[in-house]
């Protein structure tokens, strides 16, 4: 089990371990994402998730006299394909340094008395971290070699993009949640769990999807045995991974959150979208559908909320990509995608290694956003 100290000075510390303790999760479980006028909402499962990437997980927490203030998550992958394909580190869990998203003087009494060069100087070196993985301890990571690290944030959340803005990170694409909804759905017999025999055949055809796209990772896909295809004459027409979590949601800005929020609770029918201050949904990941068979989508999204007992799925899509496209004209998405009206997310990176025509690709090409990350 690693756990040492990476930085010290004066009372604060960063920590690197490769595991989640009761303070670390402590802090994840209420931390609440978005920002103050749009959309807050705090996520589920978080321990579940960890759990899912095993050892190739890191987190660095700020700690002030023993006491932890901060973590953020490092998630080590190769992802892409072809000429998109590099050692990679997603970097999740950004509750992470509110010393520096405050002004100096508005510090907390009990916070330590550090000139500003000092304070400036101890932060340079926290954030210089996200461009050195090598000192993540992670697998097969050398600091001569290229290395893409990546982080999804919400365009309206300034703080985070201020901290990866400081720490070197560049903006390279948008994508926008997508919410599919029934209110009574239904099952079909041709959707069933991907058979063991045909996982192959999956990955094969999910990576001729996603050839085009950079970050694409298969390596959270099949966790839990939860991917579903809709077959017709025994040959796979769309497929998609489902992953139940819960949301609590604090506020939802507009016309229509006070309706999601205040009104349809009111009515036992549409209380099945959104009960209470909490959303439980599947995410929907690695979505699948051969050419010509895009019509499927809405019979396999719909089986599949009906067989996991949800009437809600969120998925994330790149807003230049064919695929959201496909879904945005051939899908109908039910009420909750009209009125949940979500702002774009970005996709942020930091080239470690890279020439300026390496980095150029990432630019054009449209990003996989894995449910498994961002939920």
């Amino acid at each position: 089990m690693l756990e040492r100290t990476i930085l010290d000075y004066n009372g604060l510390e960063v920590k690197l371990t490769d595991h989640a303790d009761k303070g670390i999760l402590d802090i994840l479980e209420h931390t609440v994402r978005g920002s103050e006028g749009g959309l807050r909402f705090s996520s589920g499962n978080i321990g579940e998730r960890i759990k899912g990437y095993g050892n190739k997980v890191r987190f660095l927490s700020l700690y002030r006299k023993n006491k932890i203030t901060g973590t953020a998550g490092a998630c080590f992958r190769v992802s892409g394909l072809g000429k998109l394909r590099y050692p990679s580190t997603y970097v999740k869990y950004l509750a992470f340094l509110s010393i520096y998203q405050t002004e100096v003087s508005k510090r907390k009494r009990n916070m330590p008395i550090i000139r500003h060069d000092e304070h400036d100087s101890f932060k340079q070196k926290t954030l210089e971290l996200f461009s050195k993985p090598h000192v993540l301890d992670l697998p097969d990571v050398k600091e001569e070699d290229k290395h893409i690290l990546y982080a999804f944030i919400e365009s309206n959340n300034e703080r985070s993009k201020n901290i990866v803005h400081q720490a070197g990170f560049e903006y390279i694409r948008s994508f926008l949640t997508l919410a599919f909804s029934r209110l009574s759905p239904k099952k079909d017999e041709k959707v069933e769990i991907l058979p063991e025999s045909d996982r192959d055949t999956m990955k094969h055809l999910l990576r001729e999807q996603y050839e085009g796209y950079s970050f694409y990772t298969d390596s959270y896909v099949f966790i839990e045995h939860n991917y579903y295809v809709l077959k017709e004459n025994n040959e796979i027409m769309a497929g998609v991974w489902a992953m139940p979590t819960t949301y609590k949601i604090y506020d939802i800005p507009g016309v229509w959150g006070w309706v999601i929020r205040k009104f349809l609770p009111i009515f036992p029918y549409f209380r099945r979208l959104f009960p209470s201050n909490e959303l439980k949904c599947l995410v929907f990941d690695a979505v699948f559908c051969k050419k010509g068979k895009e019509e499927k989508l809405s019979t396999l999204f719909e089986s599949v909320l009906a067989k996991e007992g949800f009437f809600t799925g969120l998925m994330w899509l790149d807003d230049h990509g064919d695929l959201y496209e496909t879904i945005r004209t051939k899908v109908k998405m039910g009420p909750f995608d009209r009125m949940l009206n979500a702002k774009p997310g970005l996709v942020y990176g930091k080239f470690v290694n890279l020439t300026d025509q390496e980095k150029e690709m990432f630019y054009d090409a449209p990003a996989y956003i894995s449910g498994y990350d961002f939920s």
